[in-house]
């Protein structure tokens, strides 16, 4: 058995209980304080670091008595940030006490500015939630150094179940009741950069019956922030062409694309700021106007993947295409400027043949006129 003090993201029960795997009636925490330290942000993080400073106190709660499979469950979760169990001094309303504390490894995190526990709450909270329920699934699966190395496409994902709380409208379709489907039980499927999900279901159909258990698998993916630049003066716009494994695996002859531009959502990033942050990776392109266009499902028979579509409003006179791209992503890309009309020659010929690029155009044929009317955007 062993005492251990927390001052950091674990002091939010929630967080606890799902590391711990425990309801916190169960926990018995008891308020605490660690002298000589002081908490602050891990500088461009998202979790706090700590360290040794004169007349320091670090804020936080005592949990006694944890038994060898909670220590193994904690070691499991903050394994992944560079953090160890060090024993210190603790102190409590009732005096002081020896436990462990989680302290960084050497300077990995460098300090930013000083830590509050409701500010991460208000930021962070609900998306830290949704990847602790992923890096404990993977609890005797995934070792620490693996979670470590995955731990920003896990947020990634834990934010893209964040964004899909704003849910669509239901005039037409089923506004469902909490028990209109349940997932009975899971079975192995994979864990890596991406998730394969297998599972059994069973849902309410529309004449009111349960379904029958289904055995299912599910591909969970990310959000995607999916850009198309538009000059509405020289009614223009530019596509990228890339490589995609997707048509080699099909034994499609031609595996190179036409696309907008596109790139994951990063955790707790505004779509829209990841399309503009896209469109100067990929093109080099400053976007400063963006019209939402539309946030579709790619594919929801199968995946989670979620498409934000916005047409970024721009000058296009000066650009001809090009090549662009990150190295260190390993990407290639060709840009291609063309007029609206030969766009729509690619679509009708089905050379334009990726769905979102596709239904971005015709988007885009839907609102052109009213576009052109109104120009381009006054700059600031």
């Amino acid at each position: 058995m062993a005492d251990l003090f927390f001052y950091g993201t674990l002091c939010h029960v929630p967080l606890l209980e799902r590391v711990l795997g425990r309801s916190a009636k169960a926990l018995g925490l008891i308020e605490a304080e660690l002298p000589g330290w002081a908490v602050y942000w891990a500088k461009g993080e998202c979790f706090p670091t700590i360290r040794a400073e004169a007349g320091g106190r670090a804020l936080g709660v005592l949990l006694r008595d944890l038994g060898e499979e909670d220590l193994a469950r904690l070691d499991h979760y903050e394994g992944g940030f560079g953090y160890a169990l060090e024993p210190l001094e603790v102190v409590t309303a009732e005096g002081r006490a020896q436990a462990f504390v989680y302290l960084p490894d050497g300077d990995r995190w460098p300090l930013g500015a000083p830590w509050k526990l409701e500010d991460w709450v208000a930021r962070y909270g609900a998306l830290t939630l949704a990847a602790a329920d992923e890096v404990m699934e993977r609890f005797g699966i995934s070792s620490a150094q693996e979670i470590d190395t995955l731990f920003s496409w896990i947020r990634a994902r834990g934010w893209s179940q964040c964004l899909a709380q704003e849910a669509a409208p239901t005039t037409l379709r089923r506004t469902p009741a909490p028990d209109d489907y349940r997932i009975e039980g899971m079975r192995p499927g994979y864990d890596g950069f991406f998730r394969l999900r297998a599972f059994d279901i069973s849902h309410r159909r529309f004449d009111g019956q349960q379904s029958a258990t289904l055995g299912r698998e599910a591909f969970q993916a990310f959000d995607a922030a999916l850009v198309l630049p538009y000059d509405p003066v020289a009614d223009q716009l530019m596509l990228v062409e890339q490589f995609r494994f997707g048509p080699v695996w099909r034994k499609d002859p031609v595996p190179w694309m036409l696309e907008p531009i596109a790139g994951l959502v990063d955790a707790g990033e505004d779509p829209a700021d990841c399309a503009r942050r896209e469109a100067v990776e990929e093109a080099g392109l400053e976007l400063g106007d963006l019209r939402l266009m539309t946030r579709v499902y790619a594919s929801p028979g199968y995946s989670t993947e979620f498409f934000h579509c916005y047409l970024g409003l721009c000058d296009l006179s000066r650009e001809n295409g090009g090549l662009a791209g990150l190295a260190h992503e390993n990407e290639d890309i060709r840009s291609h400027v063309i007029s609206f009309d030969r766009a729509m020659e690619l679509v009708d010929s089905g050379e334009a043949n990726a769905g979102p690029l596709a239904l971005m155009l015709l988007w885009l044929a839907r609102h052109r006129e009213e576009l052109r009317r109104d120009g381009l955007p006054a700059r600031p």
